[in-house]
């Protein structure tokens, strides 16, 4: 019987023979089981798990809630396609939903499988409700890796490598990052310069962006640049989408983070912890804009599980008893208090952002120049997996740190986490604890 550590080498072996290189993988473990903000690997490590899936867990692994849902819906069907026969699952969460969703429009819901999906049929939707064919999203988004998704997303490197041509009529206007040199009336200047060179705003049909950057970085668009945009939008008839896949779900300390801003988009894409670690995704929007497309234009054999519609309604339960919102902005305010506090003792971390406990640290080779090092970023991750700590980098340069832990996360677990992470920056960067 092999080792726990031969399972391991016999099974990336077994990867590297059977699965593309092109999935790529930021940790070099397998996972047997998990709990909570905890996981474990096949040779019974523990890990405190900062990534949870990619923001898919913000109610983290296996809540018991979740699990008895998935149980009962088990026991009854799995797969019947909305389409061909409708259950409730999908009704009650649509109506959920669109209680949820901000803004005093009547709301309806589809549910999809994944989050390009859900973005693909928001773009359809505001091309058929305009009858226009363009889209603008922002650089440093990301939208997905359908073709659609990739010619959205405004990040190169590995995304779009070799993939293209990509889809048509899809423009990029510059995100404000203030960090970068990306004001809020910089960024709203180039999109208008964008309406008088690239595409003229009668043929947009929608404006899509991400009020909190994900792969991009954690940058957090400005309310004021929000407010305007929804003013701009609103002036030229144009559709104003809200990515909220990373960014929703309690993850700022608002159920989406657009509320920050009090601005009310036209339709909301939504998926990653929509339904606990189960595939789903969802485009949520004002009725009389969803209603646009015509019998047989929206849906998929998959799209809105049933067994995913009956994890999604436990999710949110779990928001309702276990006040997750006040958790998640609790936690951040700990998060970000901390890392401003090392951040005077650590030259590197060039910037400290985000809203709620969507936190990112951005670690630069000096503090005047903002010269990216990613290097260093590749170093604490590595560094923290040895001492029991997943994380995950983003941003367009590679250079920044997020973290994305359960907002279920035990205090004790909180405190030791942290206080090992912290050492652990310093120690990468050659810096002393204070």
């Amino acid at each position: 019987m092999l080792s726990n550590q031969s399972r391991t080498a016999a099974l990336q072996e077994l990867r590297q023979q059977h699965v593309p290189r092109g999935v790529s993988n930021a940790h070099p473990i397998f996972a047997a089981r998990a709990q909570g903000a905890r996981l474990w690997d096949i040779d019974g490590k523990e890990y405190v798990d900062f990534v949870g899936g990619i923001g898919v867990l913000n109610i983290g692994h296996n809540h018991p809630l979740v699990m008895q849902a998935v149980q009962d819906q088990l026991a009854n069907f799995t797969h019947t396609c909305f389409q061909v026969v409708m259950y409730e699952p999908y009704i009650r969460l649509a109506e959920r939903l669109n209680e949820l969703a901000p803004g005093d429009d009547p709301k309806k819901t589809i549910f999809l499988t994944t989050g390009a999906e859900a973005v693909e049929n928001a773009i359809k939707i505001a091309r058929a409700s305009t009858q226009r064919p363009a889209v603008v999203s922002f650089t440093h988004s990301f939208h997905g890796r359908t073709l659609l998704g990739m010619s959205l997303t405004g990040k190169a490197s590995a995304y779009k490598q070799r993939f293209g041509p990509f889809a048509p009529e899809v423009y990029h206007a510059p995100y404000p990052y203030e960090y970068r040199g990306w004001s809020s009336e910089r960024s709203l200047e180039a999109l208008q310069e964008l309406f008088q060179t690239d595409v003229t705003a009668d043929q947009v049909a929608a404006v899509i962006i991400e009020p909190e950057l994900g792969e991009g970085g954690f940058v957090a668009a400005p309310s004021n640049f929000l407010r305007e945009l929804r003013r701009i939008t609103t002036e030229h008839g144009i559709l104003l989408i809200a990515d909220e896949i990373q960014s929703g779900f309690g993850r700022t300390g608002k159920f989406f983070a657009i509320e920050h801003s009090g601005v009310v988009p036209d339709m909301i894409t939504v998926a990653k912890s929509l339904a606990g670690g189960f595939p789903l995704s969802g485009v949520i929007g004002r009725a009389e804009v969803m209603d646009v497309p015509a019998g047989g234009g929206l849906g998929g054999t998959y799209a809105g599980n049933p067994v995913a519609c009956a994890a999604g309604l436990a999710v949110l339960d779990v928001f309702e008893q276990e006040q997750i919102l006040s958790r998640s902005v609790a936690l951040g305010t700990r998060f970000r208090e901390r890392f401003l506090t090392l951040q005077q003792e650590v030259s590197f971390i060039g910037d400290v952002r985000g809203l709620g406990m969507m936190i990112a640290l951005e670690f630069v080779r000096h503090p005047e120049t903002k010269e990216p090092a990613p290097e260093l970023v590749d170093r604490i991750i590595a560094e923290a997996r040895t001492q029991g700590i997943l994380l995950l980098k983003a941003g367009l340069y590679g250079n920044v740190l997020r973290i994305l832990v359960p907002l279920v996360i035990e205090e004790e677990l909180v405190g030791r986490a942290l206080d090992t992470l912290c050492a652990i920056i310093r120690a990468t960067s050659g810096r002393q604890s204070v």
